[in-house]
């Protein structure tokens, strides 16, 4: 069994490397292959590309460069289209989430529970850095107005951490370019009647000063894309 690993990256010459030496050093007994998806970064991101094989040798990272930047959710979709394994796991480059907590993501598909399992910040009693206040009221609200949509009761929509059975992606056809993706994926899955699950997960949150790049504007297109998705494919 082959799990994919997509990384949509934009910017983050600092920690690429970092988080692929992490994924690699994940504690699952599968294959893994890394689909890194660069959306037309502009700082020294590229120029570590060439240096990949030699540093992870044997390693299966393939990359795919986006000819403009379009945002993370044209990333992932880049990045689906890509992707050949059984399991398919969204991973950021920021190391904001742990790849060590890939075991507890995996394990109700492994188990034949769930098609997709969405990794929350908010349950359970993991480590979590603590940051910014309205940030955690947007992300709830989010949530909470995404659920009133979609009939699930998620605790975190926004998380990055999302696990799907291959054929779960296959069947549903993604249109957001930017962050909209996240509610976009969730309206998705619950029309098309996969079983969703929720693992507790610890969270490293970036402050802005450290390359966050999420801002309110991205809230905004958040709310437009759960009311748009809620009545439209």
């Amino acid at each position: 069994m082959l799990l994919s690993v997509v990384i949509p990256v934009y910017n983050e010459e600092e920690t690429l490397v970092e988080i692929i030496r992490r994924v690699l050093d994940a504690p699952i007994e599968m294959d893994r292959e890394i689909v890194l998806v660069d959306d037309a970064s502009t700082d020294g991101t590229p120029d570590i590309y060439p240096q990949l094989s030699s540093r992870f040798p044997g390693a299966q990272i393939r990359i795919h460069r986006q000819g403009r930047n379009q945002g993370k959710g044209a990333a992932l979709r880049r990045g689906f289209a890509e992707a050949r394994g059984d399991i398919v796991i969204v991973q950021d480059a920021d190391l904001e989430y742990n790849p060590q907590e890939y075991p507890k993501l995996l394990k109700p598909i492994l188990d034949g529970r769930a098609d997709v399992v969405y990794g929350s910040r908010f349950v359970g009693g993991e480590e979590h850095r603590v940051l910014y206040f309205w940030h955690y009221l947007g992300n709830r609200f989010l949530t909470l107005l995404s659920n009133m949509c979609t009939n699930l009761n998620l605790t975190d929509m926004e998380t990055c951490y999302k696990t799907f059975r291959a054929e779960v992606l296959k069947s549903v056809r993604l249109r957001a370019n930017r962050f909209g993706i996240e509610p976009e994926i969730t309206a998705k899955v619950s029309r098309g009647g996969w079983r969703v699950y929720e693992v507790g997960i610890s969270y490293s949150g970036r402050s802005y000063e450290e390359g966050k790049k999420i801002t309110w504007k991205d809230g905004l297109q958040a709310i437009y894309s759960i009311l748009r998705f809620a009545i439209a494919d």
